[in-house]
């Protein structure tokens, strides 16, 4: 099929055409779904995305990982296809086919030649709409995410961050695993699977998307042909029955001890939601203090010091909250030097600031690393995606970019000094560490 349509298809006229700014386009259909799409003219390649607005922190203690799960099992065959022909549809004209479950979303994307677009499309709907959950499907995947699991746990510097991760949303949905626990995922039956499915999959709570060489109407007559029809939710049904994980008063440390060759080390501050105006603040002092090789850490902890092969920081944001987060590995026997370096760096930057040079540097490192990403057919799509999930709309990149123009150093150290509360304070350290009082003690002297 062309991605070229050059008269208006009837599923357009049904719709109605909410937002169009410049080639980004999105369409709600009279069963809810909403369609987005960007077109790249200049680009022969197609992305495509169907998202879900349900993740990890949507479930229970006792369903924990029950999204990540399904999300496997969509990929085990349809009604028409087994698991094999999933993938070799895809992956047999040179196509990218996966997914991902994060805390509020799941996705599920492909990209190919732009040729093969209403190909790729059609298998992904396909697995979102008639996935079988055979019994015996299910019980081998179980095996698989087990076995992911101890990956992870055998991996340190991915453990390390879960385990932060625990300590930051302690006694929140946040907190745990995305993949579940052990005891989570064994006690998940298939009821519960397509009872999961049932809830949340349904055209109120999906969107499509679709990038590169796609035109818009295009795009909504095949959505309207593959997900038209997905059947509607009990009302009752995939409630969100989430809070704001209250504040911490106190630092949290977690230690798991290893013989190993290296400690990894990871701390987090509370930061920020994803809709909070003050975000752009948030990610430039991300930038500035762990961001890239020229930012503070990574230049007084590597190159000045030769602590660690690396160190970075990352901003994680939901809903309604967000968290500040540092990591990097390195002898056991500089735990302690390190982290007091790492804080005098978070205190210096909240008491006086970045410097102007220091802003523009960061302001300009994170408008052209975007610009260079959006080339790319696949992340615009996750553009869309996102932007339509969080926000309800789709953000323009020039007008992100002109926010961050406008972020001044008062605004940046102002965010620093919000977040860099040390009774926000959570770390976790896999391998040899001082103990917590130690820890504790150096917390409250650096």
């Amino acid at each position: 099929m062309s991605p070229i349509l050059t008269k208006t298809s009837p599923a357009a006229k049904l719709a109605t055409l909410d937002r169009e700014t410049d080639t980004a386009q999105v369409t709600t259909l009279p069963c809810g779904l909403r369609v987005a799409s960007y077109s790249m003219p200049a680009s022969q390649t197609a992305a495509v995305g169907i998202w879900c607005a349900v993740g990890a922190r949507h479930e229970t203690a006792r369903s924990s990982g029950i999204s990540h799960f399904l999300e496997h099992l969509l990929f085990k065959g349809t009604r028409t296809r087994t698991a094999q022909q999933i993938s070799e549809e895809v992956e047999g004209v040179g196509g990218d086919l996966n997914a991902f479950t994060a805390e509020e979303r799941t996705c599920y994307y492909a990209a190919a030649s732009a040729d093969h677009f209403a190909r790729i499309a059609g298998v992904l709907a396909d697995m979102y709409r008639n996935s079988r959950l055979a019994p015996g499907e299910i019980e081998r995947e179980r095996g698989v995410i087990l076995e992911e699991i101890d990956m992870v746990r055998d991996e340190p510097a991915q453990h390390v961050l879960e385990l932060l991760s625990a300590e930051t949303w302690k006694g929140d949905p946040l907190g745990r695993p995305i993949t579940g626990t052990k005891k989570s995922l064994s006690a998940i039956t298939r009821n519960d699977l397509t009872g999961h499915l049932r809830n949340y999959y349904h055209p109120g709570r999906t969107i499509f998307t679709a990038a590169g060489a796609v035109e818009h109407e295009e795009v909504v007559k095949l959505a309207t042909k593959l997900l038209g029809k997905l059947p509607q939710a009990d009302p009752s049904s995939g409630r969100n029955h989430q809070r704001t994980p209250a504040l911490q008063t106190s630092p949290r440390i977690f230690i798991e001890s290893r013989e190993s060759q290296q400690s990894q080390v990871a701390l987090s501050f509370r930061g920020v939601g994803v809709t909070d105006h003050r975000r752009h603040a948030a990610s430039l002092l991300h930038i500035i203090l762990g961001g890239n090789m020229s930012s503070r850490l990574f230049q007084e902890l590597r190159e000045r010091r030769g602590l660690c092969y690396s160190v970075s920081s990352s901003v994680s944001t939901y809903s309604d909250c967000g968290s500040f987060e540092i990591a990097l590995g390195l002898d056991g026997g500089n735990v302690g030097k390190a982290l007091k370096l790492i804080l005098k760096e978070c205190w210096r930057i909240a008491e006086r600031g970045p410097s102007a040079a220091e802003l523009h540097r960061a302001r300009d490192y994170s408008i052209g690393t975007s610009r260079m990403a959006l080339e790319r057919a696949a992340t615009q799509n996750y553009r869309l995606g996102t932007s339509l999930l969080t926000h309800g709309r789709i953000l323009q990149p020039e007008d992100v970019y002109a926010t961050l123009a406008k972020v001044t150093v008062r605004e940046v150290q102002a965010m620093a000094q919000l977040i860099f509360d040390p009774r926000t304070l959570s770390l976790a350290i896999v391998g040899q560490a001082p103990g917590k009082e130690e820890l504790l003690r150096l917390i409250q002297s650096a």
